[in-house]
């Protein structure tokens, strides 16, 4: 404004800053910029929840799929929540690893986890809750989660054995796709005396912890083996000297009536919906019914092959 240029003081001088020209705030100006919030413990790599997270990382299973976990190939599966882990090690569900959440609220559930770990050896790390929410893909962990290590499944001539005890008796299944039904399933074969069980790589159930759980343990005395074709698989079995028998509710034979059930054995189950596809149905030898009553429509796959298999194993038995 006109006159105040003759003002002491009114005019700047080039080159001079606004503020103060003594002190720490004017000489560090770009020292005290902001640098944005302060980073998380976890992302800070002096800290101590820094080295846990990448310890529990290095350990971690690939980000689990929503269907449950199990991906085609090696892949690893989560089980979480305080109820679901603590079953899993009472039905000695394979372990690779334990995560704990920082300063859990310890109860009876996480004591015996905690104490099953132990006894068998299972490693056990504590995770940050922000990690252990990404390694169970936001499932309600409640603190508590175990990694199931990849199934290691059997190869369907490893059934083929002339030195096996016992009449040879597989089971294969043919679109089923309920882990509990093929859990079932295994604890009927190792209640029957059977070999094992032979379940296709695509459109079908493999070994999960569900699976694992339903069998009550019998899945460690009972191989699981995996085929990119099951038609092939069965034509294989047939060239070794094998019968296949599928199971419809419009069969050739009833069950009491099954002529084969001396002879080496692969019982085709199929899904409750759809039944036996149609190759599958083809390759059989013979395709056998279970007699109901006319109230009952059918019977799920894992009561179907237990009530074949006692069937079977009556007949070789004698009685």
């Amino acid at each position: 404004m006109a006159g105040n240029s003759n003002r002491r003081g009114a005019v700047r001088r080039s080159g001079s800053k606004k503020g103060a020209t003594v002190g720490s705030g004017g000489q560090r100006r770009r020292g005290l910029e902001g640098k944005g919030p302060t980073p998380k413990a976890v992302d800070r790599p002096n800290h101590k929840a820094h080295k846990m997270a990448k310890a529990a990382a290095k350990h971690a299973p690939s980000r689990p799929s929503r269907s449950g976990g199990r991906k085609h190939g090696a892949s690893s599966e989560m089980v979480a929540g305080r109820n679901a882990v603590v079953e899993a090690l009472r039905a000695d569900v394979p372990v690779a690893t334990m995560y704990v959440a920082g300063r859990i609220d310890a109860d009876d559930r996480v004591r015996e986890a905690l104490k099953t770990a132990g006894e068998r050896g299972i490693p056990v790390l504590e995770t940050p809750r922000g990690e252990l929410d990404r390694l169970t893909d936001g499932a309600v962990h409640q603190g508590l989660a175990i990694q199931v290590p990849p199934y290691a499944y059997a190869h369907p001539s490893d059934f083929v054995d002339p030195q096996a005890p016992g009449i040879p008796l597989v089971v294969a299944l043919d679109g089923i796709t309920d882990p509990r039904n093929l859990g079932a399933i295994i604890r009927s074969v190792a209640a029957f005396g059977g070999h094992g069980v032979v379940v296709p790589a695509r459109r079908s159930v493999g070994m999960t912890a569900s699976a694992w759980k339903t069998s009550a343990g019998a899945a460690a005395r009972v191989p699981v083996a995996q085929v990119s074709n099951l038609t092939s698989a069965l034509k294989d079995f047939r060239k070794a000297g094998f019968f296949v028998i599928g199971l419809d509710m419009e069969g050739d034979v009833d069950l009491p009536e099954l002529g084969l059930a001396t002879e080496p054995l692969v019982v085709v189950v199929g899904s409750e919906g759809k039944g036996l596809s149609r190759l599958v149905r083809e390759t059989c030898d013979q395709i056998v019914s279970i007699p109901m009553s006319s109230a009952v429509e059918s019977l799920n796959a894992g009561i179907a092959t237990g009530v074949t298999l006692y069937e079977i194993a009556r007949q070789r038995s004698g009685k």
